[in-house]
Order: C-alpha cells, then sequence, then structure tokens
C-alpha cells in the first residue's frame, strides 16, 4: 500500500514537473519556435533563459496565443485543458510581478467632433451638429480618439465658424436673419408614424431647433422627387401639416399637378408665424388618406423609396428650410442664457470666469480672464462682449486639446469625465479634492451622460457607425432601408445601454432571453404583436433566433456584403471583438475570393477552396469556422433554417449554429471579458495597448469576475489601473 502511494506522488510529482513553464515551452513550441524554424518571426528557444521583462513583448503574445487555445496548432502536440491553464497561471503571474516601464501616452490630444458637440451641450446649453461641421475623425485601433493630435488650417477654419455660430446661438444677442436647411434621407421610407409627432399623423420630419431669438419665423417644405424631378406618390389629394410643439401652424392641400408643371405642387408649402426664443420641435407631417394599396404579384414591401422597385405611395418631405428672425423682439429666458448670465449678472469677469473653470477644466487666474475681458471692453454692448469672448474661449488650445501631466488631478478629473461622458468634467469633479476616483466613477455611470458610452464607445466598437455606409443590394434585398437600418441601431443600443444603466453582468451582452423592438423591425424577424413606431422591451421566445449581439440584424448587416454573407468578416469581427484574438492582416498582393475561385461554388465550398492557398490558410483556419455559426442569419439579419452553420474554434472543438457558439464563448467568459476590458482601455487611454498595460488587464478581469461580470466593476477597475493614472489614489 505504501509502495502505491509513493507511486501515485512521484507520477503527480513528475506530471507537475511536466507542467513549468520552461518544459511546457520546450515540448508543445520548440519545434516551430526555434532558431531554426521560428514560425511567425517567434525564436522562443533564444529568449527562454532570459528575464520574462526583457521580452515582455514575445511573452504576451505566447499568452494570447495559449489563451485562446491557438497554439499549439491541431494537429501537432497539444497540452490537455488543466495543462494549458496550469501554463498560463505560472506565465501570466510571472509577467505581472515583474516591474514595467509605465506607457507614456499622448500628453496633447484634440477633441473630436463627438466630444466637442457634447462639450458645448454641457458648456453652454447649445445642440451643435459637430458632424456637419466637421470632417471625420481618422480611426485607430478601432477607435476616433487616438490620432487627433494635429489641427490644420482648414480645420481651423472650420472652428473658428462653428464658434462665432455657437456664441451668437447662445448669447442670442444677433438679430441677422439666417437660413437652416434640413434635409430628409431619400432611403428613409415616409409610410408611417414619425416618433414624436402626433400619432394619427404620417411620415414628415421632427426637427429640434433653437430659436436665438423671439420673432417671425418663415417655414419652406419641398417634397421628395424621382430622377425625372417629378413629385412621388401623388395620388390623389394629401394634407400637410406644419407644426410648432404639437401645434399646428400651417395647413396645406396638396394637389398632383395638372399641367404637368411639378415645382407649383409644393411652392406653396410656405408659411410665417411668430416663435419665442428657445429649442422648440418643428414637425412637418400629413394626415393619412386610410391605407393606399398599389396592386402587385406579391406582399407589399415595408419599404417605398425607389420609383421602380417600391414606389412611394404618398408623397414624402425632402427638405425643410428655416428662415428668420423678422421683426426680432429678443433673446428672451432660454437655457443658453440662464446658464450664461444666471441672475441677471451683469460683471463680464463673474460670468465669464464659471464658463472658462469648464471649459478648460482647471482654475481660472486674474490673468485668464485678462484674456478675455478685452473682448467685452471693445464690444459695443455687454452682450456682444460675451459672445466675442465665448467665441475665443470656443477656439482656444485650452479648450480644443487636451493636457495630461503625472500626478494633476485637474487632468485626471477631465480624463475620466472624457472617458464616461465623451464631454467636460461638471463642477463636482472638478472641485473634489482629493479626487475619490471608485466614487465619482459610480456617480458618472448613473448620470445620463454616461449614455456616451453607448453612442461612441459601443458604437466605434461593435461597428454600428458603419451602418450608414451599407447599402444591400436592392435587388436581392427590396425591403432594407433607412427606418429598418435605424432600427436595428437602436436594437443594439438598448442593448448596450441596459447593461449600463442597471449594471449587469456584461455576459448579457452575448446572451439575453428579451430585446427592444419596433414595429418596423418585429417585422422583419418575423416576430409577432408589435405594433407603432414605439420600441419597447419584448420577451423572446427561443423559436425566434433573437437576443444577445450575435443574434441581432445590426450585427449581422455590417459583418456582411452587399450580396452576401461574409463568414470570414463574421468570423474577424467575432475574434477581434469578443475573444480579444485579432487575426493578422492578409499578406500582400493575396487575390480576393470572388474572381479566383468559381462563384457558382456555395460558399462553405469556395473558402474551403481559398484555405487551399498556403498564404491564406493560417488566418482562415482561424476565422472562417467562426463565422460560419452565423449562416443562418442572412446578409440583413434574416433568420434561414436551412442554412449550414456549423462551425468550430481553433482548438479544434466544433459547434452548430448561434446556439453553439454562444455556449462556446460562455464556457470560459474570461475572454470576452477581456477582449471588452481591452477595447474600453484603449478607448480610455486614447492610445492603444502595449504589453507594460496587460498585467493591469488581467488584474481587472480577476477583480471582475468575483463581481459577477458587472459592467461598473470593470470600469472602475480600469480607472484605478496604473495605465490610467489612478493607482496612485
Amino acid at each position: 500500500m505504501r509502495l502505491a502511494i509513493l507511486i501515485l506522488l512521484l507520477a503527480t510529482s513528475w506530471a507537475e514537473a511536466q507542467t513549468t513553464f520552461p518544459a511546457a515551452v520546450e515540448r508543445y513550441c520548440l519545434d516551430c519556435h526555434d532558431s531554426l524554424s521560428e514560425k511567425g518571426g517567434i525564436d522562443l528557444d533564444a529568449i527562454l533563459g532570459d528575464d520574462l521583462a526583457a521580452h515582455r513583448g514575445t511573452w504576451e503574445k505566447v499568452v494570447k496565443q495559449l489563451a485562446a487555445r491557438h497554439m499549439p496548432p491541431v494537429g501537432k502536440k497539444r497540452p490537455d485543458e488543466p495543462t494549458y491553464e496550469a501554463i498560463l497561471a505560472e506565465l501570466t503571474n510571472s509577467l505581472d510581478t515583474q516591474p514595467a516601464e509605465p506607457v507614456a501616452g499622448p500628453t496633447f490630444r484634440r477633441l473630436t467632433r463627438t466630444e466637442y458637440q457634447n462639450a458645448v451641450r454641457d458648456l453652454l446649453a447649445v445642440e451643435f451638429d459637430a458632424k456637419a461641421a466637421f470632417p471625420t475623425d481618422e480611426i485607430s485601433h478601432g477607435f476616433d480618439n487616438i490620432t487627433v493630435g494635429d489641427l490644420s488650417p482648414a480645420l481651423l477654419d472650420r472652428y473658428l465658424s462653428a464658434a462665432k455660430t455657437i456664441s451668437r446661438q447662445a448669447v442670442g444677442a444677433s438679430t441677422e436673419t439666417g437660413i437652416t436647411a434640413i434635409r430628409v434621407r431619400s432611403d428613409l421610407t415616409q409610410e408611417y408614424h414619425v416618433p414624436g409627432l402626433p400619432l394619427g399623423t404620417r411620415g414628415g420630419v421632427l426637427v429640434k431647433h433653437v430659436f436665438s431669438q423671439g420673432g417671425e419665423y418663415e417655414v419652406k417644405v419641398r417634397l421628395q422627387r424621382d430622377r425625372n424631378e417629378q413629385v412621388e406618390g401623388m395620388n390623389g389629394e394629401h394634407t400637410l401639416q406644419i407644426l410648432l410643439d404639437r401645434e399646428v401652424k400651417a395647413e396645406f392641400t396638396v394637389r398632383p399637378a395638372k399641367d404637368k408643371n411639378y415645382e407649383k405642387i409644393d411652392a406653396h408649402l410656405e408659411a410665417r408665424f411668430r416663435v419665442e426664443s428657445g429649442e422648440h420641435d418643428l414637425g412637418v407631417t400629413f394626415l393619412p388618406n386610410g391605407a393606399p394599396v398599389l396592386e402587385r404579384l406579391r406582399q407589399p414591401y415595408q419599404t417605398s423609396t425607389n420609383l421602380h422597385r417600391h414606389p412611394r405611395l404618398n408623397p414624402a418631405v425632402y427638405q425643410v428650410t428655416i428662415t428668420g428672425p423678422f421683426n426680432p423682439t429678443g433673446a428672451g429666458d432660454t437655457p443658453s442664457r440662464r446658464l450664461i448670465f444666471g441672475e441677471g449678472k451683469t460683471d463680464p469677469a463673474a460670468i465669464l470666469k464659471p464658463i472658462l473653470r469648464r471649459a478648460w477644466r482647471r482654475e481660472i487666474t486674474d490673468a485668464d480672464l485678462e484674456r478675455l475681458l478685452p473682448f467685452v471692453r471693445e464690444a459695443e454692448s455687454l452682450e456682444a462682449g460675451i459672445e466675442e469672448a465665448l467665441a475665443a474661449i470656443l477656439v482656444s488650445r485650452e479648450f480644443l486639446f487636451r493636457t495630461e501631466s503625472s500626478g494633476d488631478d485637474d487632468a485626471l478629473a477631465s480624463k475620466l469625465a472624457f472617458f464616461l461622458w465623451s464631454s467636460l468634467p461638471d463642477e463636482e469633479l472638478l472641485s473634489q479634492r482629493p479626487l475619490d476616483l471608485a466614487g465619482q466613477t459610480r456617480r458618472l455611470l448613473h448620470d445620463p451622460r454616461a449614455m456616451a458610452l453607448v453612442t461612441n464607445f459601443a458604437d466605434q466598437w461593435l461597428y454600428l457607425r458603419n451602418l450608414d455606409s451599407i447599402t444591400p443590394d436592392a435587388r436581392l434585398f427590396p425591403d432594407f432601408d433607412h427606418n429598418l437600418r435605424e432600427s436595428m441601431r437602436t436594437e443594439t443600443s438598448r442593448l448596450v445601454a441596459d447593461v449600463i444603466e442597471h449594471d449587469r453582468s456584461v455576459l448579457a451582452l452575448l446572451r439575453t432571453d428579451r430585446t427592444w423592438l419596433d414595429e418596423r423591425l418585429a417585422a422583419h424577424y418575423g416576430i409577432p404583436h408589435i405594433h407603432g413606431s414605439r420600441f419597447r422591451e419584448v420577451s423572446l421566445a427561443p423559436e425566434w433566433q433573437r437576443g444577445g449581439l450575435l443574434r441581432q440584424g445590426s450585427i449581422q448587416t455590417v459583418t456582411s456584403y452587399a450580396t452576401r454573407t461574409s463568414p470570414v468578416i463574421r468570423g474577424h469581427w467575432i475574434l477581434k471583438n469578443l475573444l480579444a484574438s485579432d487575426p493578422p492582416p492578409p499578406p500582400p498582393d493575396v487575390p480576393a475570393l470572388d474572381g479566383v475561385v468559381a462563384e457558382s461554388l456555395p460558399i462553405r465550398e469556395r473558402l474551403a477552396k481559398h484555405r487551399e492557398m498556403a498564404a491564406c490558410a493560417s488566418c482562415h483556419n482561424l476565422m472562417d469556422p467562426v463565422g460560419f455559426a452565423m449562416e443562418n442569419f442572412d446578409a440583413i439579419g434574416r433568420w434561414r433554417a436551412e442554412a449550414d452553420a456549423r462551425g468550430g474554434f481553433a482548438d479544434g472543438s466544433e459547434f452548430d449554429g448561434i446556439v453553439g457558439l454562444e455556449e462556446a464563448i460562455l464556457r470560459r467568459p474570461e475572454l470576452f471579458v477581456t477582449a471588452l476590458t481591452e477595447k474600453l482601455m484603449t478607448y480610455a487611454l486614447g492610445r492603444g495597448l502595449e504589453a507594460e498595460d496587460m498585467p493591469a488587464v488581467r488584474k481587472i478581469v480577476r477583480e471582475a469576475r468575483e463581481k459577477d461580470w458587472r459592467f461598473s466593476e470593470i470600469v472602475v477597475g480600469i480607472v484605478k489601473s496604473a495605465p490610467f493614472g489612478g493607482e496612485r489614489k
């Protein structure tokens, strides 16, 4: 008996010895990664005996490959699961205890156009459309707040113009007549109710517009035309209304042109009426004429935007032009003026100092004020001077650029606000010293401005911004229009917002038994009994095949081509965004699939042929099987039960369809949480992550596991981490 126990103990000790990290590298890795083979440009044999910190970048790559079970490749000698875990634990523990040099991030960064827009909103209570005013910010590492250090002369001119417009709107002193034109997309179906407009109306547009001066304003409407310049949908007479805050200000009858002079049809759609200063909802819409139906051989589409394939059944709004003010009566009491002038303040310094403190995100000195007070002293009036001073603030270096310095509480407060709000810090965040980072982070997450994490972070992480540039082939997908595009975006945004607002486990992003739908999206998914334009939470039946991110039309659409699905794009998207395993870019001069492999073959066979090319196999063996698991969803997210959705991971595991894919990811949730943490940290730091950052990422993931993977725990962990600068707090 004693001999048996001794043999067992010796066997256990021998097995443990084989799973030590150096032994494991020699056993499983050196066949491909020694000085002779050096596959992937990695020679582990040469560095195995060196200090880990000297080759941190290489060993972090090894951690990635082992965590994803990509290495050793299938067909080679591979460890079992306990051995994988033991190797990873030893390697990561060693890396995490090694001293790491801090990574120098950008210390001088221009505001992105989203940050600029939000900052103007919070500073002056002005809703400014920065997307229309400024060019798109360059994307790097998946986000647009990374490479924003430059300020070209052309962009400076736009900032100057924007500053004048914003300050004029905020102060409201100018009585100069202005013109604002709002255009409606041509691919927007206007046969149904528009959210925000009165029930019982059809189509049109709702515009939130700030009238800086009280007075009379002229509103002119132009209708949608086809390529022949004929007004679309002119079947009989129609009633059009212009509304201000849901009150009817003008009503018109629109009739077909008898003499084919189509300019006459909407020439009379013009009204002038008095408006009090401030923000108002301006609506233009039609009263319904029943339910017009054109004779068709098939069931009518939900979309009506195209003359030849699915023509409009009724006229639609193309442009609304607002001109004014005429006979101005003054600025009145607007949110902007209340914020600027308070209770009738007349001292320029008292007016400008609190605004300047918020804008420049630091304490303001007398010298700072002296840079602005001459604008007031030399102006014709106090309001005109304040308007000039505000414009100067908006083009100042301190406003347009974020500066970060080690040990600076003001910079850390600003960094936190731009991370969670994409905007300026508020007074509490600027005033609290010492800064309670964890407490302030949780407070900011409970503020409505934290929805910037949905509209700015998640939109980029999940590629939702790409929806605007996606136009599926109208011959193959004739029922796709902008209405459906926006409904898809809203569903995904609501899911992310729900996780943030209720501080749920981030795993709810992957699997959930509910979603948010309006009638348009529900019909697209084949889900019954959902009516109207209002989005509402819906409990899902299993047979509807909907739920988490991987089942949503937005994700399936942005990972497809215009004519078909793409297992390659979908597999790459999942590996990169959900599993922190970004495949390398393709080598140069690799031919595209189309034109090389016969297009008549099914996509699975075409990609199999593609993987036969040696230059393609290493990456496509990773991506393709993962993407195939989503083949039950077509290029715009409709369910197709007959598709072959067998998939698998690079470790040789196999699964069937979306259910199998979700289960495979959730079996090892730390991979998804690591991917999300890396994306959030990249976004928060404004730079790509380096090997020196990975110990902090692993610490955040470990601590989040103990708190049920709640979203706030990940965010607080990032803010308190050394790379963010919060470790000292």
